[in-house]
């Protein structure tokens, strides 16, 4: 039979089960949004840019069972996408990205689009794969999906040649997929080993990443036969609930909250499922890891990295931690209690602290997030960008369900949370899904608020307005005493959400969080976008920027060391 390569890449999505993708129509691809216009199974959305596009499509991949897909044009469509791609790559998240590509059989040289698309995005996907005939467009597709979603998942790259996307070609079958693929087997001596470290230890603890989110009810069952306080990277936050009395927060140390701090104080043995033990989670690599250390992660390579481990346990954690918890009960764990009382009083006087804080009649963090949690059910997705407000979250914002909480991690990219709210609010539209992004962020990729208008999807984004980029404002203020490029031109805020068609809502200080976010919440349900302006106060650091300031400090040179110290306190003398 006869088919375009469009015809059959809209085929393979279908099979794949693909119901949203996320780009810009171009002279390469108009073959293939064509069918996709035509797909009672696919909606093909207009994005502003295509850095917005897979910011989007990673947050379907993140809250749905459906992997979040790019369809953009050659080189510019690639390299505007490629922030979002790398965020997915560094984040272990499944996309698939579908490009055009330049006319594979022209004798011509210097065509529109020309370049290695594949040496730009090598170190930032699984694999990329350039389609040679129609007969490979269906089982490229098929193959590029196994591997985005097979073992650590990531983005995988396919290029759809022009004359093949767009010109009709002979196949002899279109095969549906099939995706069997065997999980591998959990080593049942290791799991053993496992369980009989745990059980023996006098204060064991649980460190959780985004790849332990598809066991949460099992860690939460171990953390309580085990009495274990539980802590999560930045980007597992929703790994274990935050309303659980076991839940201690983001990390421990010196840089975590004072309920991780003291919990895991004398930690004897650590179980970490799903993480790598970056640099965020771990405050600069100063969290004191213990050295009898259980790993278990999907992909080897992150074993023994950072943290020597004495026993690892390669697999899923929906599989693997199933499994050890039979493991423990075996085992017939001895009874124990007080942890939870304690971690509740460190809590409160925590929160306490900031509800005292003044705030010189700009939002205290603390009180806004409080209200923000009164006002939304367990099942609320929230969205985070890259910034200040993102270590606040972690530390004054519980998240309740797993796969309820998404952020830019270890890649770290800007401009995640607008484009990122749309697509979870796409692919979960009968849940709330709330945005929290930074005055700086919002200046990237603020224009996606068009796209939310055109859906007609009520998502409110509260802004988070102090005019500065204040991460790193805090970090240049302190050794230096100075900001340079930091400090940001006022932005109407109000007048950006008349030109997209949000709606508008101001909050200025404390006393207007409630009402603020109880009619944000209401305009949202409106099927509209709506932008609020908080009025934030920062002058209150988080423990994660105090903590990583004297970690990082800790590892310089002693001449380094001397320097830095020496100018910052000249600095402070003389202005």
């Amino acid at each position: 039979m006869k088919k375009t390569g469009a015809a059959l890449a809209r085929f393979a999505l279908e099979q794949l089960g693909v119901r949203f993708t996320f780009g810009i129509p171009g002279v390469h691809n108009t073959e293939l949004y064509d069918e996709l216009n035509a797909s009672e199974k696919i909606q093909p959305v207009l994005v502003t840019h295509e850095c917005g596009a897979a910011f989007m499509a990673d947050a379907v991949s993140r809250t749905s069972d459906s992997i979040g897909t790019l369809v953009i044009v050659p080189a510019a469509g690639v390299t505007h996408a490629a922030s979002g791609i790398g965020e997915a790559g560094l984040d272990g998240i499944p996309m698939l990205i579908i490009s055009g590509g330049i006319h594979s059989d022209s004798p011509y040289r210097y065509q529109l689009h020309d370049i290695d698309q594949h040496a730009l995005l090598k170190p930032i996907t699984k694999a990329t794969f350039r389609i040679g005939s129609h007969a490979e467009v269906i089982p490229t597709l098929y193959e590029a999906y196994r591997i985005a979603t097979g073992g650590e998942p990531g983005p995988v790259f396919v290029e759809l040649p022009y004359n093949i996307g767009n010109f009709l070609g002979e196949v002899d079958e279109m095969p549906v997929f099939q995706n069997a693929i065997p999980a591998p087997q959990a080593n049942t001596e290791a799991l053993r080993e496992a369980a009989r470290l745990l059980v023996s230890a006098k204060r064991p603890g649980l460190f959780l990443g985004w790849g332990a989110v598809g066991a949460q009810a099992e860690l939460v069952r171990l953390a309580e036969l085990l009495d274990a306080p539980a802590c999560t990277t930045l980007q597992g936050l929703s790994a274990f609930p935050g309303n659980h009395p076991l839940h201690v927060g983001m990390g421990f140390g010196d840089y975590a909250v004072p309920a991780a701090a003291n919990a895991f104080t004398g930690c004897d043995c650590l179980l970490a499922v799903g993480t790598r033990f970056s640099e965020i989670p771990t405050g600069s690599y100063s969290m004191p890891v213990p050295d009898c250390l259980i790993h278990a992660d999907i992909n080897p390579e992150v074993f023994n990295a950072n943290f020597p481990a004495r026993v690892t346990l390669e697999g899923d954690a929906a599989q693997l931690i199933p499994a050890l918890l039979r493991e423990v009960e075996a085992l017939q764990p001895a009874a124990r209690s007080g942890m939870a009382e304690r971690i509740r009083a460190d809590k409160a006087a925590y929160r306490d602290e900031w509800f005292k804080h003044d705030s010189q009649g700009r939002v205290n963090p603390a009180r806004f997030f409080a209200e923000l949690r009164s006002q939304l059910d367990d099942e609320a997705i929230v969205v985070a960008d890259d910034g200040n407000h993102t270590f606040l979250i972690a530390e004054l914002m519980p998240i309740h369900g797993p796969r309820r909480y998404l952020s830019p991690s270890d890649f770290n990219a800007m401009g995640y949370c607008i484009p990122a709210t749309i697509g979870a609010k796409l692919a979960n539209p009968d849940k709330t899904v709330v945005g929290v992004v930074g005055d700086g962020a919002l200046r990237m990729t603020g224009l996606e608020l068009l796209t939310a208008s055109q859906l007609r999807l009520g998502v409110p984004l509260f802004v988070f307005n102090d005019g500065e980029l204040s991460q790193i404002a805090q970090a240049q203020e302190i050794p230096y005493n100075r900001k340079t490029c930091t400090v940001l031109q006022p932005l109407n805020i109000k007048a950006l959400a008349e030109a997209t068609g949000a709606a508008f809502v101001a909050i200025d200080g404390n006393d207007g969080c409630a009402e603020g976010i109880r009619q944000a919440l209401q305009l949202a349900a409106q099927n509209r976008p709506v932008l609020v302006d908080v009025r934030v106060d920062y002058s209150k650091r988080t423990r994660f920027t105090q903590g990583v300031v004297k970690a990082t400090l800790k590892r310089f040179t002693p001449r380094d060391k001397v320097r830095v110290i020496g100018r910052a306190l000249w600095r402070r003398v003389t202005g």
